[in-house]
């Protein structure tokens, strides 16, 4: 749990790596070439190397579940792959229902405000860069408090013990994280109808 470790780990997760609006072709793409695209632009996200970013089951089901919008003659639109790339980021945390209820304010009757979702993406990417920084300072301080409450106990200088409890700690915050996301989605999105 020493900081530069912690440290190295956090740049190795490249958090700050994205797809941005610039890298997402302007033609429509077939689906081998959508997931082409996902596996050379988010490798890094994968935890094992084996792990599928995206498959043409995936893309198949999310379309089915009216997650997407049906392909135009088996052709990916930008704004297909803008709302791949936020599924794929949601899906870590979410339900695939409460995925749906989220992209049901930007999709209607399988249309999509291509002009509206790009400014949702491109501030999400914004806001990703200021996330990353708060996160960093976050785990600093989360690390710093539970070093000090491992001092008060028999368990110093267990470094597994203390690799443990920060990995505990680390998932409860994520868990504060969703059920507030899930709050949101429940009361103030579900609930406009």
């Amino acid at each position: 749990m020493e900081e530069k470790s912690l440290n190295e780990i956090i740049r190795e997760l490249e958090l700050s790596e994205s797809i941005e609006l610039s890298s997402i072709p302007n033609i429509d793409l077939y689906m081998d070439q959508v997931i082409t695209l996902f596996e050379d632009k988010l490798t890094h996200t994968k935890r094992n190397k084996a792990d599928k970013l995206l498959t043409k089951t995936m893309i198949n089901n999310y379309t089915k579940d009216k997650l997407l919008m049906p392909a135009a003659k088996k052709k990916y639109t930008k704004e297909h792959i803008i709302l791949m790339i936020l599924l794929y980021e949601l899906k870590h945390i979410l339900t695939i229902g409460d995925i749906k209820e989220l992209f049901r304010v930007i999709i209607k009757d399988d249309k999509v405000d291509a002009k509206k979702l790009s400014s949702i993406y491109q501030t999400y990417l914004n806001s990703k860069i200021r996330a990353i920084e708060t996160f960093e300072t976050s785990v600093e301080a989360t690390t710093k408090a539970l070093k000090e409450e491992i001092s008060k106990m028999d368990l110093a200088n267990d470094k597994q013990i203390e690799n443990m409890l920060l990995a505990i700690m680390l998932t409860e915050k994520a868990t504060y994280y969703k059920r507030l996301a899930e709050k949101i989605i429940d009361e103030k999105i579900g609930a406009r109808e």
